[in-house]
């Protein structure tokens, strides 16, 4: 949706409940039966990262682009998104879902893996510069459920001592108004991600 905004092009959205997949989704992608999925022209493109792409390459002359135009630094957002995805949400959602020894080895995973993106930011107010890019949207999730996993567990991950260049950008995508249009409500979040920690812990 963030991108789709960037773009200023108007989308029809559907909720999918989860619990009860409809037909429609299970059809678009029975892969993974899983969203999102965007669905261009009566085709169905799954996975964030392929969409964003997609959504780059088929709207390329509106406003401007997402991923960068030079190779390297194309390749390079491309890389520090599989980073995340691969690296550091895994030890997130490690922390989030288990206790005692277990999280607190997850923690310092998750830690290690920030500290990696703290560098990469390297004083840049976004990931692709002076205006958000393909990497902050690939990330961008992050900024707004880290604060909810933080208020559920008591525990802070992310502090503006130990990471002063993710704080502030966690705090200024968070400010986009594109961003703050198309966020669920945290009374909707909360009890979500509080059922699926209570959920995991009770296994």
């Amino acid at each position: 949706m963030w991108a789709l905004r960037i773009k200023g092009v108007e989308y029809d959205y559907i909720e999918e409940d989860l619990r009860s997949k409809s037909n429609l989704l299970l059809e678009c992608n029975p892969v993974h039966k899983k969203v999102p999925v965007l669905i261009y022209q009566g085709k169905p493109i799954a996975e964030s990262d392929v969409i964003l792409e997609f959504i780059d390459d088929v709207l390329k002359d509106l406003r401007y682009r997402i991923l960068p135009e030079d190779p390297y630094e194309c390749a390079m957002a491309r890389f520090w998104s599989k980073f995340g995805l691969d690296k550091l949400s895994p030890p997130i959602w490690k922390w989030f879902t288990t206790q005692g020894k277990e999280q607190e080895d997850a923690y310092e995973a998750a830690m290690e893996q920030l500290l990696v993106l703290e560098k990469v930011l390297d004083e840049k107010k976004f990931f692709g510069g002076e205006r958000i890019g393909f990497v902050d949207l690939s990330l961008g999730s992050l900024s707004y459920v880290i604060p909810i996993y933080e208020d559920i567990t008591g525990v802070r991950l992310i502090t503006s001592d130990k990471f002063p260049w993710l704080s502030a950008w966690m705090e200024g995508f968070l400010g986009l108004p594109l961003v703050k249009e198309h966020l669920l409500p945290l009374d909707k979040l909360r009890p979500r991600y509080q059922a699926i920690r209570e959920a995991f812990l009770s296994k």
